[in-house]
């Protein structure tokens, strides 16, 4: 069966592509929000970053054993019209100029929160769409719509911030999330969508099982510690890249949202040969070496100030692409690299290790598992972005960059020296087939 042919997976893609266009044209949004219309720094966009994934830390643990209890599709709709009316709240205060940082802190906490729950289901529906040895070319599917999203809606976004300023922008990713909801909502729940009785089972007894399950699996184990380290050096990442492209580079919001877009190209091409490389190499290998070559994307974002200090420092900020000089463009197409060469390595390694992740765990602790890793990989990430925005706030930009190299090739080492470099999801899925011929 191809997955064009199956309705209901193409209805949730659908929702997902529409929502995705708008979430990329916020991150830029939020960025120029805090950076320039707020006059913040870079410890201003970590701490926002921190907000909005803090509810993940807060609450994951119990996230997945929560959305067991309903039906998948009657949350996602929930956390779709939620985050649409949070960020249209931001763009009435922001339009009006009543936006302060401690209101934008509290929005974004809240947004957060009903993301949070929105992927608890997201990552346990997919499964209930597909069959499981199409759950890696499902999650291709899936992210190479993220991915060309982040490419054309990270461009758009700096057009159009430019253009009408970056609260109305967020106007925008709201009526993508009102959109998806509306599709979700007029979707046929699948028959096995229901929500299950826990015979008064006890949370904590839950939460454990799926820490038990991750963490003492032969190879889960192994992704999960080396994610959650990598999970920090790409929020120190996160909360810095804009406030180099924005306040040393002197780019402009057009220029953050380019180089932001080169992440995407990267990405759609790295979807597009995941799975043939996780194929010809395995799952675990392809992995390790996509991660292995992230740090070296970082670098070159780090060293992109160089090229540029001559014009930053002797000439006056430029009003737009046509007055760049030299230097800036050679900075420019460094930092462009890096990001093209970081979303390929991302575009290759995401659909295997979803897949890897789903075809491994039983259906019953799929959600669990999700919000597992998903807490602390985004626990990590309200350690790394006020991190990265103290150290690039007080040391520069490309000192934080440099910083968060050295965590990604740590990750990359843990991988490296695992067991999880010899895993293969076809021998998951084999090892189902057999058993059940048994």
């Amino acid at each position: 069966m191809k997955l064009r042919n199956n309705a209901a997976f193409v209805r949730f893609w659908l929702a997902s592509t529409v929502s995705d266009f708008g979430t990329y044209i916020t991150t830029i949004a939020l960025s120029v929000l805090v950076l320039v219309t707020m006059d913040g720094t870079a410890l201003d966009t970590g701490m926002v970053n921190a907000a909005r994934w803090a509810p993940y830390l807060l609450f994951g643990l119990v996230a997945g054993v929560w959305v067991d209890g309903f039906p998948r599709r009657r949350v996602l709709v929930a956390g779709d019209l939620g985050r649409g009316l949070v960020l249209a709240a931001i763009c009435v205060l922001g339009a009006t100029g009543v936006l302060s940082l401690p209101v934008l802190l509290l929005g974004m906490f809240v947004f957060g929160t009903l993301a949070l729950m929105s992927d608890a289901a997201y990552q346990s529906f997919v499964p209930q769409l597909v069959p499981r040895p199409m759950l890696t070319r499902a999650n291709a599917r899936l992210q190479q719509s993220d991915t060309v999203a982040q490419t054309s809606g990270s461009a758009l976004a700096g057009g159009l911030v430019a253009l009408v300023g970056a609260p109305f922008a967020l106007l925008l990713d709201a009526i993508s999330y009102f959109f998806s909801g509306l599709v979700l909502a007029g979707m046929k729940q699948p028959p096995q969508d229901r929500a299950p009785s826990r015979g008064g089972r006890a949370i904590r007894k839950s939460v454990a099982e799926g820490l038990r399950w991750v963490y003492g699996h032969a190879q889960l184990g192994p992704l999960a510690w080396s994610t959650h380290l990598w999970f920090i050096g790409s929020a120190m990442m996160g909360a810095v890249v804009p406030a180099l492209i924005l306040n040393e580079l002197r780019l402009g919001a057009l220029g953050l949202g380019l180089v932001m877009g080169c992440a995407g190209v990267g990405a759609v091409i790295g979807t597009t040969a995941s799975t043939r490389l996780g194929g010809i190499w395995g799952t675990g290998r392809a992995m390790v070496a996509s991660r292995l070559v992230q740090p070296l994307a970082v670098a070159m974002l780090a060293l992109s100030p160089l090229l540029a200090a001559a014009a930053v420092a002797n000439g006056p900020v430029p009003a737009s692409v046509a007055e760049w000089q030299a230097p800036l463009w050679a900075a420019f197409f460094l930092a462009a690299a890096g990001q093209f060469l970081f979303g390929l390595t991302l575009g290759v390694e995401g659909p295997l290790e979803m897949g890897y992740r789903q075809a491994v765990t039983p259906d019953r602790l799929i959600a669990r598992m999700s919000a597992t890793l998903r807490s602390v990989n985004r626990g990590m990430i309200v350690l790394g972005a006020p991190l990265g925005g103290l150290i690039a706030a007080t040391a520069g930009a490309a000192a934080a960059l440099w910083i968060a190299a050295a965590i990604m090739l740590a990750a990359g080492l843990v991988l490296f020296l695992s067991p999880f470099r010899a895993a293969r999801v076809e021998d998951q899925q084999l090892s189902e087939v057999e058993a059940a011929a048994r």
